[in-house]
């Protein structure tokens, strides 16, 4: 366990901040709203527990903790990304979920369509979370307990460092699968080791993926840029690029530090922290030079 992972700075929360006084000096934000694998004791489910396991971005808020050390601040959800969805939209709700009207106008699309919305209707394809309809009350504190006390806290810390530095990258932390499933866009067919995406260029500034991507490719990786991810939720809400709100969402192959069948971590665990600590380093090195210097990202 490093050293970053020993210091939440919220206790008994939904969310933890893993981050030590220092990481203030840096003009980086990290999030993982997906990588709690713990299902609520007190919420019935008919999904085993192998199915919900692995809908979570597995060890992704350790790994990221050991590539940064403490040098940023990293948003941690303590909730299952089935339960409620930080990544969604508040409206993306299937009505079919409710066992009542819900008191304003619903937005599902196509990830609700697909059994992945706010709240998930299937754990895997074919493998339904719950075995009858949520109430209305029981959404709503979902979301009024978990899903806006993330966002207003991932805010708060974009708007610290931007408020420090002049400028900051919101880096949002995810996993990803080696092959698309029947649920994904890209079903059936295999990915690179990384994808880092801005919603084709809306939520961060011209330039940014690709510098990002330089020296991970340089690590030996196969990186895309918004494909098959473009990103989602959180990057509509947190990045305004004119703002100096840089936000970027990256996957990361669970092949490259786990056995996917066995979900167990193997070797190359370690050698991603090394690896992601490196390019880390590069990231803000030149983040800190430009706020320092008064100028936002290009």
């Amino acid at each position: 366990m490093t050293r970053a992972m020993t210091l939440p700075t919220l206790r008994d929360a939904p969310l933890a901040v893993i981050a030590p006084p220092s990481a203030e000096a840096s003009a980086l934000v990290f999030d993982s709203p997906h990588s709690w694998p713990h299902w609520p004791a007190d919420v019935p489910t008919i999904a085993p527990p192998e199915a919900l396991r692995t809908s979570c971005d597995a060890w992704i808020d350790e790994l990221w903790a050991g590539a940064i050390d403490g040098r940023a601040p990293l948003l941690a959800a303590r909730f299952h990304r089935s339960y409620i969805d930080a990544n969604r939209a508040s409206d993306d709700i299937d009505p079919a979920l409710l066992a009542g009207p819900w008191p304003g106008p619903l937005n599902p699309g196509d990830r609700s369509r697909r059994g992945f919305g706010l709240l998930r209707r299937l754990a895997l394809p074919g493998v339904p979370v719950y075995a009858q309809p949520l109430s209305v009350r029981d959404v709503q504190r979902r979301l009024e307990h978990f899903y806006r006390p993330y966002h207003d806290r991932l805010a708060e810390l974009i708007d610290a460092a931007a408020e420090r530095h002049g400028a900051v990258l919101h880096v949002n932390c995810h996993s990803m699968k080696s092959v698309g499933t029947a649920m994904n866009e890209d079903a059936g067919r295999p990915r690179p080791d990384i994808v880092l995406s801005d919603l084709d260029g809306r939520s961060a500034g011209p330039g940014i993926l690709e510098c990002m991507a330089v020296p991970l490719r340089e690590c030996g990786y196969r990186v895309q840029l918004n494909d098959p991810y473009r990103g989602e939720e959180i990057l509509r809400r947190h990045g305004r690029p004119a703002l100096g709100r840089h936000s970027v969402q990256i996957e990361l192959k669970r092949s490259l530090y786990m056995d996917e069948q066995q979900f167990v971590r193997h070797e190359g665990f370690r050698h991603l922290i090394a690896d992601l600590r490196g390019c880390f380093g590069r990231w803000e090195r030149e983040f800190a030079a430009m706020a320092h210097a008064g100028r936002r990202p290009p």
